[in-house]
């Protein structure tokens, strides 16, 4: 039997209004998130989509993580884009490797049962 760990989350994001603070500028929320900038631009990984039960709602994989991140919160063509409303938290795992990030994808979308996953869904 294969044994597989799920990493830790390198950078978790909620939604979240600004607070004003003196002379800071205001970060145009996506979805009501403003904390967009602290997901690695650059790094390849695992994306993972919340409701505020803690609910796993979405899984997707990444070469680059903000940029996927931005898709599935603003693009017509994402699988969560019916369940926007729904996202509340934004776990973001760094994996570099493209076969490493395809194990874990399919293993969280299974062992974790992601609501809104319909690819590699091998449960019912």
């Amino acid at each position: 039997m294969i044994s597989i760990t799920i990493p830790n989350p390198d950078v978790t994001i909620q939604q979240r209004k600004q607070e004003m603070n003196g002379e800071e500028a205001p970060i145009k929320p996506i979805n009501g998130f403003i904390d967009l900038h602290e997901i690695p631009r650059d790094k390849g990984g695992l994306i993972l989509f919340y409701n505020n039960r803690d609910e796993l709602l979405f899984t997707g994989k990444a070469r680059k993580l903000r940029q996927r991140v931005k898709k599935h919160l603003e693009d017509n063509v994402s699988p969560l884009k019916n369940h926007r409303d729904e996202v509340n938290k934004i776990s973001v795992i760094v994996v570099e490797d493209p076969m490493e990030r395809e194990i874990y994808e399919t293993y969280i979308i299974n062992t974790m049962r992601a609501k809104y996953n319909v690819d590699k869904v091998f449960f019912e």
